[in-house]
């Protein structure tokens, strides 16, 4: 039995769910997100609950189970409350802005970073930090992550792209290991 999956999971006031062919469509006040799902798993919309079970009992659909409860409660949460990730960036002459439909970073490097923000995002730059929000959790995350592929933060000075609440380890430098 999945724990997640068994779970009834609430559609809430000024939120609508429909499925068709297969398609589930979930709208909101923050917009419309739409996700295919495969047929092992029967949902059931009824008196604003889902409830989803396997058609059998293999493993396969028990691991979809759990899996497509939690997809379905990211986007009933995501139409009515966007998701956001703050990523921070450090170093000398690092910085971030936008322009038109794409972020141009700074990175160190001898040419600037144009990355193209997709439609479904809001990119927000302050001093020395990136706020990405969106309905999608999904999209949201990977788009985060790939900005912060672009210059991971570096353990000896911390220069570079880093989560909000990320922990960058430190090591110390050659000049520390050789006084010692």
């Amino acid at each position: 039995m999945s724990r997640v999956g068994k779970q009834k999971i609430n559609i809430g006031a000024g939120t609508t769910v429909k499925m068709e062919n297969g398609k589930i469509t979930v709208t909101g006040k923050e917009g419309t997100l739409v996700r295919d799902f495969r047929p092992e798993i029967e949902i059931k919309i009824e008196n604003n609950e889902i409830t989803l079970l396997p058609k059998s009992d293999d493993v396969f659909s028990k691991k979809l189970w759990g899996t497509y409860a939690a997809h379905l409660k990211n986007m009933i949460k995501g139409v009515n409350e966007s998701f956001s990730k703050k990523l921070l960036i450090e170093g000398i002459g690092y910085k971030a802005e936008v322009k038109d439909d794409q972020l141009v970073l700074n990175l160190g490097f001898s040419h600037q970073v144009f990355v193209p923000i997709p439609k479904e995002l809001k990119v927000k730059t302050e001093k020395g930090a990136i706020t990405i929000s969106g309905s999608d959790k999904e999209t949201v995350g990977q788009f985060a992550a790939y900005i912060r592929s672009l210059k991971k933060p570096e353990p000896y000075k911390g220069k570079g792209i880093r989560y909000e609440k990320e922990v960058v380890r430190r090591k110390a430098g050659k000049k520390a290991a050789a006084s010692a």
